[in-house]
C-alpha cells in the first residue's frame, strides 16, 4: 500500500484484465504541489489532500478535497473510490458533477463505471444549462443508454434561497422517469402537475421527446376561444415529425355553432431554403348564424389554400413568394387563419439581390381584400402589379471626383375598377394598364473648404416613358392626358453647402449647422396628367426638408427651381443628456411648383409647400439618462406662424413605470380629403405594483370627436419561469358601435404556452 498526502495524480484505468495501474512520478514544486508529466493515454487526473494505492486489490481511495478531471466530466467530493478491476468509481459527500454538455449534478453518492455509461446515484440533483432543475431520490443508468429517477421532480422555476423548502411556482412530479437513449425519449409514470404546491392535473403516464430531440410527432398545446357566429371553439393540433427535412401539422378546430374546420400545414426545408404550404376548410352547419345577405352566410363549403417560399440562389440573390386562394372574400379573415386574416392579404412574388451598395428587387403583387358585402368592389379596385422592379448602382469608380448613382424604377399594373373616391374629389387609382419605365443618373461630390465649408454639387438627369392602356378619370377636371406613350424628362443642377461649427464646454459639446441647398430644373411635365400609383402620401415635415425630391414614390417628380434653407443642432451634455433639432423653409425660387399643380388625389393640396415660399417645418428632441425621451415636430403657417401640424412623442421606461405617448394634431386638408381638425392622443403605461407584478393599459382617444377609440386594460404576472395575464379590450367606432374581446394567456417556459381569446401581453412581458 502506497499513501502520499497532497497529491496530484494522473490515473491509466485501462479495461484490460492484465491492466496495471500506473501512477505517474511527481515532483515537488516549490513545496506547495507536484508537477506531472502525464502519458499521452492518461485517462483519470485526480487531486487530492490524501491518496491510498493498494496495489493488491487495485484501488485508490482519495480522502478531502477530492477532484476528478475525465473526458471532459469533471467531480468533486468528500471521498473517491476507484476500483480498477470491476472499472467502478465510487464518490460520497458534497458530490458535485459537471458534465460536457454543462449539466450539473449534485448528490450525496455517486456509484459509476469508469466509462460513465452504468451507475447509481443517491439524493440527486440536477441543474441544466437552460436553467431547469431535476430532482430525485436516487437514480440509475444502464447500458449507457437507459435512465431511470425515482420520484423525480421538473421545474424551470428558480428555487427559492431564503426558504429552500418551499415548492417552486410550478414542477411537474413523477413516481418514475425514464430516459430512453435509443428512442429519444421521457417517459413520466404517475405523473402530476402542480401550481403554487397544489396538484392541479393527472396523468397515469406520459411520453415526451428528451432534450437531445428537436422534432417529436404529437399533441400540441391546444387552443379556445370564443365568437358570436361561430360559437366556442376547440383547436386540437398535432404534429408528426415526417423527416428531419420536412413535417406536417394538422389542426381540428371544433365550433359549437359551425361544425369542425380541419386545417393543415405542411412545411419543407431545403439546402438553399424552405416552403410552406397552408390548407383549411370547413362545411358550415348554420350558415344563418351569420348576418343575413352577407358572404358568410352564402356559402356552406368554404376554404383556402396558400403556399410560401424562400430560396437563397447565393450569399447576395434570393427568390420567393408568398400566396394565397380562398373560396370567397372572407373566409381566411372570418375563421382566423393565422397569418392570412388581416382585412388586405398581399400576395407576391419576388427576386431581390444585394451586393455592396448595390440593389436589385422584382416584384409582383395582388391585393385580396377581405369583405363579407358581396358587393363589395374594394378587391377590384386594387392593382394587379406586374411587376414592380427598382435597381439602384453606386459605381466603385469615380468619375469627376464624385460619386455616380443609377437608379432604375419599373411599375406595370393593371386595375379591373377604377378607385374613386367622389366626396373628396380623389381618383386613387384609374381602370386599365399602366405601364411605367423611369431612370435616373445623379452624380455628386463634397469638397471641404479650408475655412470648413462643405460644398456638394450635384447634377442629375431622370427620364420617364409610358405606355398606357387606361380610362381616363370621370369627372376628373385636372389636365389628365390622353396620350398612349407620354414621356418627360427633369435635368437637375444643384448645390448643397453646410457649415458646422462645434461648440465645446467644460460640461457639453454642441454642433451647431447652418445648410442651404438650391437645385436649378426644368418644369415637371405633365404634372398631374399622369396616373399616380406610388406618390400619394406626402408629409412635408423636418425628415423631408433637405430632400432633392420631396415627393414619396416615382409617378410625381418635383420641378422648378427651389432652395432649402435651416439649421440643424445636437447637443451631447457630460450628465449623459442629449438634445437634437432642426429648423428651417423652403423657397420655391422659379419655374412650376409642382405641390400647386392638380393631382389625381390632390397629394401637393394643403401639404405646406404649395405657395412659393413654405410653411416652416422643425422637430426637437432630447434624451435623458434617466430613461426619458421626447420629439416633438411641427410645421407653422408662413404667414401667421400658426401651427398646421404638430406630432409629439414621449416616452419613459424605467423598473416601476414604463409608458409612452403620441399626441397628432393637423388642421383641415379639404384639397386632401380632410375637412375638419385631427387631433389624436395615443398612449401606453406598464406599472409594477409588486414583485413580477404589472398593470397595463393601452388607448386611443379622438380629441375633436370627443371618444375613446379603443382601449385596453389588464394585468398580468411574469418571473423567469411562469407568465400568466388577462386583459380587455374595447374598440368603438365614431357612430359609438362598440366591440369588445377578453384575453387570457399562460406560459409556461419550456412547457409552452395557452391562449384564450385575444391577448395584449406582448408589451406587458417585454417590461418585464
Amino acid at each position: 500500500m502506497l499513501r502520499i498526502a497532497g497529491l496530484i495524480a494522473v490515473l491509466t484505468a485501462s479495461t484490460a484484465p492484465d491492466a496495471m495501474l500506473s501512477v505517474a512520478h511527481a515532483q515537488s514544486v516549490d513545496g506547495t504541489g507536484f508537477n506531472l508529466q502525464t502519458s499521452p493515454d492518461a485517462q483519470l487526473i485526480l487531486t487530492a489532500n490524501e491518496l491510498v494505492f493498494n496495489q493488491d486489490s487495485e484501488t485508490v481511495i482519495a480522502t478531502g478535497a477530492v477532484q476528478v478531471d475525465y473526458d471532459g466530466f469533471q467531480l468533486v467530493a468528500r471521498r473517491l473510490e476507484y476500483h480498477q478491476r470491476t472499472g467502478r468509481l465510487k464518490a460520497y459527500g458534497d458530490i458535485e458533477m459537471i458534465e460536457p454538455d454543462g449539466n450539473i449534478i449534485y448528490a450525496q453518492e455517486l456509484d459509476v463505471t469508469d466509462d460513465f455509461g452504468d451507475g447509481f446515484v443517491n439524493a440527486l440533483r440536477i441543474e441544466r444549462p437552460d436553467n431547469t432543475r431535476i430532482v430525485a431520490d436516487s437514480a440509475q443508468r444502464f447500458d449507457g443508454e437507459r435512465t431511470t429517477l425515482n420520484n423525480g421532480v421538473y421545474t424551470a422555476c428558480e428555487i427559492c434561497e431564503e426558504n429552500p423548502s418551499k415548492p417552486p411556482l410550478w414542477q411537474i412530479k413523477a413516481r418514475r422517469v425514464t430516459q430512453d437513449g435509443k428512442t429519444k425519449t421521457i417517459r413520466l409514470e404517475g405523473a402530476r402537475f402542480e401550481l403554487f404546491g397544489r396538484p392541479i392535473a393527472y396523468l397515469p403516464f406520459l411520453v415526451v421527446p428528451d432534450h437531445t430531440v428537436k422534432r417529436q410527432s404529437g399533441f400540441l398545446i391546444p387552443s379556445v376561444s370564443y365568437a358570436k357566429q361561430l360559437g366556442a371553439k376547440l383547436g386540437i393540433p398535432y404534429y408528426f415529425a415526417l423527416s428531419p427535412h420536412y413535417d406536417l401539422t394538422v389542426t381540428v378546430s371544433g365550433y359549437t355553432r359551425q361544425g369542425f374546420l380541419g386545417e393543415a400545414e405542411f412545411r419543407q426545408q431545403f439546402v438553399t431554403g424552405r416552403h410552406v404550404l397552408r390548407i383549411a376548410g370547413i362545411h358550415q352547419l348554420s350558415p344563418e348564424a351569420f348576418d343575413a345577405g352577407s358572404v358568410d352566410a352564402s356559402v356552406e363549403n368554404r376554404g383556402m389554400i396558400a403556399s410560401r417560399g424562400e430560396f437563397q440562389i447565393n450569399p447576395r440573390w434570393m427568390f420567393g413568394w408568398d400566396v394565397m386562394v380562398q373560396s370567397d372574400n372572407s373566409f381566411s379573415n372570418t375563421y382566423d387563419i393565422s397569418g392570412y386574416n388581416q382585412k388586405t392579404v398581399t400576395s407576391q412574388a419576388y427576386l431581390t439581390g444585394l451586393s455592396g451598395r448595390n440593389f436589385f428587387d422584382l416584384r409582383g403583387f395582388y391585393f385580396d381584400i377581405q369583405s363579407t358585402i358581396p358587393t363589395n368592389t374594394a378587391e377590384e379596385e386594387q392593382p394587379i402589379v406586374h411587376p414592380s422592379f427598382d435597381y439602384t448602382r453606386t459605381f466603385d469608380r469615380p468619375v469627376g471626383g464624385g460619386e455616380v448613382k443609377l437608379n432604375v424604377n419599373v411599375l406595370s399594373l393593371t386595375r379591373d375598377e377604377a378607385e374613386v373616391d367622389m366626396v373628396n374629389d380623389k381618383y386613387p387609382g384609374v381602370a386599365g394598364t399602366s405601364n411605367r419605365l423611369t431612370t435616373e443618373v445623379e452624380w455628386q461630390r463634397t469638397v471641404v473648404t479650408e475655412s470648413g465649408l462643405l460644398l456638394t454639387p450635384i447634377a442629375a438627369a431622370r427620364g420617364d416613358l409610358y405606355y398606357l392602356n387606361v380610362d381616363a378619370p370621370m369627372g376628373y377636371t385636372g389636365p389628365f392626358t390622353t396620350q398612349t406613350t407620354p414621356a418627360r424628362g427633369i435635368l437637375t443642377a444643384g448645390l448643397e453647402a453646410r457649415y458646422p461649427i462645434q461648440i465645446v464646454t467644460a460640461s457639453a459639446s454642441h454642433i451647431v449647422e447652418p445648410i442651404g441647398q438650391i437645385f436649378a430644373r426644368n418644369d415637371e411635365q405633365l404634372a398631374g396628367g399622369l396616373p399616380n400609383e406610388d406618390a400619394q402620401s406626402f408629409v412635408f415635415d423636418a425628415s423631408t426638408l433637405f430632400e432633392r425630391d420631396k415627393f414619396s414614390g416615382f409617378d410625381r417628380v418635383e420641378g422648378g427651381t427651389r432652395a432649402n434653407l435651416g439649421v440643424r443642432y445636437t447637443g451631447t451634455f457630460h450628465n449623459g443628456v442629449s438634445l437634437r433639432g432642426i429648423f428651417g423653409q423652403s423657397y420655391q425660387i422659379a419655374g412650376l411648383n409642382s405641390f400647386a399643380t392638380p393631382d389625381l388625389v390632390n397629394v401637393g393640396a394643403f401639404s405646406g409647400l404649395e405657395t412659393d415660399r413654405s410653411d416652416f417645418v422643425g422637430s426637437v428632441g432630447v434624451d435623458l439618462p434617466s430613461g426619458f425621451s421626447m420629439t416633438a415636430e411641427g410645421r407653422f403657417d408662413e404667414t401667421t406662424f400658426n401651427l398646421q401640424r404638430s406630432d409629439v412623442g414621449v416616452s419613459y421606461s424605467g423598473k416601476v413605470v414604463s409608458t409612452s405617448f403620441a399626441h397628432t394634431t393637423v388642421k383641415p386638408q379639404p384639397g386632401y380629403g380632410s375637412t375638419t381638425s385631427r387631433n389624436e392622443l395615443k398612449g401606453a403605461a406598464s406599472i409594477k405594483f409588486a414583485e413580477y407584478w404589472r398593470a397595463f393599459d393601452s388607448i386611443s382617444y379622438d380629441i375633436e370627436n370627443k371618444y375613446m377609440a379603443d382601449n385596453t386594460i389588464g394585468f398580468g404576472y411574469a418571473d423567469e419561469c411562469f407568465v400568466i395575464s388577462l386583459s380587455y379590450t374595447q374598440e368603438r367606432d365614431v357612430d359609438s358601435a362598440i366591440d369588445w374581446s377578453v384575453g387570457a394567456r399562460i406560459s409556461l417556459r419550456t412547457l409552452g404556452d395557452i391562449n384564450f381569446g385575444s391577448n395584449t401581453l406582448n408589451d406587458f412581458t417585454d417590461n418585464n
